[in-house]
């Protein structure tokens, strides 16, 4: 999607068919868990599914340009890649024009490889952009956190983190 464009509702936009831009964006919800890199733009777009203008179908197709031009894309689990947890969160404020709503999005890597990522618009609308940054910290932290509990239940250890025990208190590396 382009930087600068912002897509609203179109009221003066010409129609176009509802039920190819479901199946179009039905097919890109589908497709987004093997590429976290078009979450953001199909979040965007699957707001229009109830009545999609011109503008939103030519938004879509320039995505789908996007996935031809990247078809060797995609998540890649390397056999060794470690077990280092980075995490990656942001927000941006007052972007959906007719909500006010902020997104966030997050991204945590497990050994170089997208394991977990997400982008909701927040249920709440913020009054500044360090109150939308608090609150996608908050939900990327929330998901750290069971991440770790499920990586723990695994007997998987992150390196670089420190681990407490549920019985004995006592980090464990």
């Amino acid at each position: 999607m382009e930087k600068i464009l912002k897509l609203d509702k179109d009221e003066d936009g010409l129609p176009t068919d509802p039920n190819q831009y479901c199946r179009l964006i039905g097919r890109l919800l589908y497709l987004q868990a093997t590429r976290p890199d078009i979450t953001y733009v199909v979040n965007v777009l699957s707001q229009f599914v109830s009545n999609p203008k011109q503008s939103h179908l030519e938004a879509t197709y320039r995505v789908l340009r996007y996935l031809k031009a990247t078809a060797g894309q995609g998540i890649l689990l390397a056999k060794e890649g470690g077990n280092n947890l980075i995490v990656y969160c942001d927000s941006d404020w007052f972007r959906c024009p007719f909500t006010r709503r902020s997104r966030t999005g997050y991204l945590l890597l497990f050994g170089g490889a997208p394991i977990s990522w997400k982008t909701k618009k927040q249920s709440v609308v913020s009054r500044s952009s360090a109150e939308t940054e608090y609150r996608a910290m908050t939900t990327t932290v929330s998901e750290i956190l069971w991440m770790r509990w499920l990586l723990n239940e695994l007997e998987i250890l992150p390196s670089g983190l420190i681990n407490y025990s549920m019985t004995t208190k006592q980090p464990a590396i």
